[in-house]
């Protein structure tokens, strides 16, 4: 249900009748015509461009399309007015009615309401996180596995078939090196004294694999070479800290459908496909690439490598897959990694990475490109730093990972509703700042309170009116008789209402769970502001004394903000409240 969306198709059936009747030229292309609600909504309730970007393309002045919009348009009954403004825009103006009809629908949907059918079940990869298994997640982690997560909830939200993965790099010297770290932490369960050396990971997390190691083989390799324990001490530790990332993504809420290891890329032939699959589209070649920009001849040796044509597909340069020495690069396994999600039959594919991997994107959709003959779509997410704070200044956390601000140590002290939410609160490639005294200040400048408080307000309004024995269940709701309704405020509260389905489809065309989060805060503003008014003007009251029928009218309109903040909460993944404390 989805009002923008239907006026939208009477718009564009408009032109379509135009063409007909010989007023427009048959062919045009309509891919720019947008309905949206008007940035002053003094200028009505909706507005089209279809003038002003059809003009060019019928050789006719915007006014001219637009006046024979207005003669079309304004025949149909959902439409109080229509006027043209500045060069050629379409503001329109619905009847009520048609506004507060919309709210037994709402109710009706509940949980429904806003999900669309624009992704065809299409089926969709969401890879994030993707940490190395060399430590726990860190702050940074944090924001991309919230972003992905989210990402993949508004996707399902939006009718999309979502598979949520990460890919486990056990398959690079960082594993070797891990190995190494918990060999120390073995020798220390010993009682032999170490020291950790630049190049180890020194963080207190692996003293229990360090203990477990101790507790299967007891000292039987504290004299013994390298080649003797590393194998198993790897094996292990990637296990261990695969078990420890788990829980921490666990105490976001997140869970992952698969796991994929980088590994089993390794020796089973799978690069190997991936690059034939290349060769035969005559994509790979042994080649001597230029010096990069910036360096010195004297930085940089000239060899032959074995290169992917990547700047055949809008790379800047092509790629080694292939070092001189025959090992592969970096790329090779990204490259068979992605060619397994082509070939498990995925539509779409989307990456999300930190932002020091931004030098990474354009060779990555080159590759997925001619992988797939341009048939599957990758799209790749930065999400950039986080910066904590608290008392308006840097704050820095205990450090028992090590080196880093670990993710539990945040969820621990905020907790996994406010991490979520406000790492949400900026668009994913934008810097954010997470400040330790906002996110806990109860009022309009923390936005996860002014949400949750917005739906414990409603939920205050349900509880009062079942002690004065009113019945606002659902069922009794739909029942109410909405014709007390038509203020101007109400009338505003429920146009922000039912901007709800077609914000979901725009945050999930352009892969934007941030768009959620706004949208609630805005939400969340407009009810405020209403409960304010109330305050002052009886006739705003959600209840009315000894009038249980115009009190349940007044109630669905409140209940339809609950069911949309709810439904909005839920794809953040954050609980709503029923109430505050």
């Amino acid at each position: 249900m989805n009002i923008f969306a239907e006026i939208y198709d009477l718009v564009l059936d408009t032109l379509k009748t135009l063409q007909n009747e010989k007023h427009l030229p048959e062919i045009l292309n309509f891919q720019n015509v947008t309905v949206e609600p008007p940035r002053d909504n003094l200028h009505g309730d909706m507005s089209t461009n279809a003038a002003m970007v059809l003009a060019k393309q019928a050789e006719l002045q915007p006014r001219q399309i637009a006046e024979l919009l207005v003669g079309k348009l304004s025949d149909d009954v959902r439409i109080e007015n229509i006027e043209v403004a500045g060069p050629g825009f379409l503001n329109l103006i619905l009847k009520k009615n048609i506004w507060i009809d919309l709210i037994p629908q709402i109710i009706r949907l509940n949980t429904e309401y806003g999900t669309s059918k624009i992704g065809g079940k299409k089926r969709v990869n969401v890879e994030f996180v993707s940490a190395n298994p060399t430590g726990p997640l860190h702050v940074g982690h944090t924001r991309g596995a919230v972003f992905g997560d989210a990402l993949a909830n508004l996707l399902d939200f939006a009718g999309y078939s979502v598979t949520r993965e990460y890919y486990i790099n056990d398959g690079g010297a960082q594993v070797d090196v891990l190995a190494r770290s918990v060999y120390l932490r073995y020798l220390e369960a010993n009682d032999i004294s170490v020291e950790f050396i630049d190049g180890t990971y020194p963080g207190d997390y692996l003293i229990p694999i360090g203990k477990s190691l101790k507790d299967i083989f007891g000292d039987s390799f504290i004299n013994a070479e390298e080649a003797d324990w590393l194998p198993q001490f790897r094996e292990h530790a990637i296990a261990s800290m695969m078990s420890l990332i788990r829980s921490d993504l666990s105490s976001l809420g997140i869970k992952m459908d698969i796991f994929y290891s980088e590994k089993s890329l390794y020796g089973t032939g799978s690069i190997e496909a991936a690059l034939n699959e290349l060769k035969t589209k005559d994509l790979i070649y042994q080649g001597v690439l230029e010096a990069p920009k910036g360096k010195l001849p004297e930085d940089w040796e000239p060899r032959e490598q074995t290169l992917f044509k990547s700047s055949n597909y809008g790379d800047d340069v092509d790629r080694p897959i292939k070092k001189s020495d025959g090992t592969w690069t970096y790329f090779a396994p990204d490259i068979a990694y992605h060619y397994d999600k082509i070939r498990r039959n995925f539509d779409y594919l989307i990456d999300v990475f930190g932002a020091d991997h931004g030098g990474y994107v354009k060779r990555m959709k080159a590759a997925v490109r001619a992988l797939s003959d341009d048939k599957v779509t990758l799209d790749i997410k930065l999400t950039q730093l986080v910066r904590l704070f608290k008392n308006g200044e840097p704050f820095k956390m205990s450090k028992r990972a090590g080196n880093f601000i670990s993710l539990r140590d945040l969820v621990e002290q905020v907790g996994a509703d406010v991490a979520r939410f406000v790492m949400l609160t900026r668009k994913n490639d934008a810097p954010l700042d997470f400040d330790f005294d906002k996110v806990q200040d109860q009022s309009r400048d923390n936005p996860v309170f002014y949400v949750q408080y917005a739906h414990a307000r409603v939920h205050s309004v349900l509880t009062k009116a079942s002690k004065l024995k009113m019945d606002v269940s659902d069922k009794a709701l739909l029942a109410a008789d909405l014709t007390s309704l038509g203020h101007e405020s109400e009338l505003t509260l429920i146009k922000k209402i039912c901007e709800w389905p077609r914000l979901v489809e725009l945050a999930a065309k352009h892969n934007e769970p941030h768009r959620i989060a706004f949208y609630l805060y805005e939400l969340a503003s407009e009810f405020h502001a209403f409960w304010s008014q109330g305050k002052d003007n009886h006739i705003l009251r959600f209840i009315v004394e000894k009038n249980a029928n115009q009190s349940q009218s007044k109630i669905s309109l409140a209940r339809c903000v609950a069911i949309v903040i709810s439904n909005g909460l839920g794809i953040l993944g954050v609980k709503p409240m029923d109430e505050m404390r």
